[in-house]
């Protein structure tokens, strides 16, 4: 028995409908994942600038074969470290502290996605032997 064509009318219609509404939940979800992506990418170069940063000041103790820096030096790179327009971070701040031989270097920021109470710190120990 052939079916009328009066009840196949709009079937058609409607499985274009339910692949649109598929093909919009896959769209959404490729949108979900790209941003997480973008945002794994800036978090990670935070922290690779963070590292740098912190290098930078342990090269310092290097070049002045002291762990002890002057004061100027710590602050100038302090101040580039809260710079997110050059080479900082955003809400930046670098601390340096001296334990006998030993400097302990912390780079500290909050991303702007994060919320208030949350920061990220990158620690690095600088011994010079002589």
């Amino acid at each position: 028995m052939k079916p009328t064509p009066r009840r196949s009318r709009g079937i058609s219609l409607i499985e274009v409908l339910v692949v649109l509404v598929l093909f919009s939940f896959g769209l959404i979800g490729v949108v979900g994942l790209q941003a997480k992506a973008v945002q794994n990418s800036v978090s990670a170069e935070d922290f690779n600038r963070a590292a740098m940063l912190a290098n930078e000041m342990a090269s310092a103790m290097w070049t002045n074969q002291s762990v002890i820096l002057p004061p100027a030096t710590v602050a100038t790179w302090n101040t580039a470290v809260g710079d997110p327009t050059g080479r900082g971070l955003p809400n930046g701040a670098g601390t340096v502290t001296v334990t006998g031989s030993v400097a302990t270097i912390t780079v500290t920021w909050r991303a702007p996605q994060d919320p208030t109470a949350t920061t990220r710190s990158y620690v690095t120990h600088v011994q010079l032997v002589p």
